[in-house]
């Protein structure tokens, strides 16, 4: 299958599991368990897909600016999730007195977009690389995909949206996935920049977003299923080699 075509089908999937994870919170919003085990699991396996595969690749490619790419990538997220998009966590938010106004909701919204489409930009530079990379990318933004759509439904009904506004919420999530896939078959050839940027997104969504959220779980069962994540990261590089 051609590369394009199969970034196209996976950024598909990753954009149908934000619109699952909407539907979840819509259809129950008190109900949720095994969220904090997808977080997790997502945390390890992107810690360890930015920190062994996608900045050592974005190294190795032509160019002297990666580095500061990655720098940027990260910094970008944290600048937008600590002005436009403050005091929001990955899972059902119920801190309903953080999200009164409607704007609020929307900033969100707006904040997780970009995420979304520096989602789809990693998955397609990954497979502009390498079919063994493009997978693992995939695998990393599957496992956070559903966490991030169950989260933007949650802070727009705790806004006082209304149902049908939260679920389109996360489709608006999955429109800027598949517009990030899209983005980066035209500019193709431009993923020494692409790369680099979704490379430090994922390392922030990793290690300041999902770690900091495992964290506050009591006891080592997170801690163990992050490991999980990193080791599930090593066999599929196996696999796929």
């Amino acid at each position: 299958m051609h590369p394009f075509l199969l970034s196209f089908l996976l950024g598909l999937t990753a954009a149908a599991a934000n619109v699952f994870g909407g539907t979840i919170i819509v259809r129950k919003p008190r109900e949720g368990p095994y969220l904090k085990y997808f977080v997790a699991l997502g945390a390890g396996f992107m810690l360890a897909t930015s920190t062994i595969e996608i900045i050592p690749t974005s190294l190795a490619l032509p160019g002297k600016n990666a580095a500061l790419l990655v720098l940027a990538g990260y910094l970008l997220i944290h600048f937008f999730e600590h002005t436009v998009t403050p005091h929001f966590h990955f899972g059902e938010e119920t801190h309903h007195e953080q999200f009164v106004a409607a704007h609020k909701g929307f900033s969100v919204v707006l904040g997780l977009a970009i995420h979304a489409f520096f989602d789809g930009i990693a998955i397609s530079s990954g497979f502009i690389i390498s079919n063994q990379l493009g997978w693992i990318v995939f695998v990393a933004i599957f496992l956070h995909k559903i966490p991030e759509g169950f989260t933007v439904a949650s802070v727009m009904l705790a806004s006082g949206r209304s149902t049908a506004l939260a679920w389109g919420a996360s489709v608006a999530l999955g429109g800027a996935t598949l517009a990030g896939v899209l983005a980066m078959m035209v500019l193709k050839h431009e993923v020494q920049f692409g790369l680099p940027l979704s490379g430090g997104v994922t390392l922030y969504v990793a290690a300041s977003d999902l770690v900091p959220e495992v964290n506050r779980e009591p006891g080592g069962k997170m801690a163990v299923v992050v490991l999980l994540g990193v080791a599930v990261f090593f066999l599929l590089d196996r696999l796929v080699k």
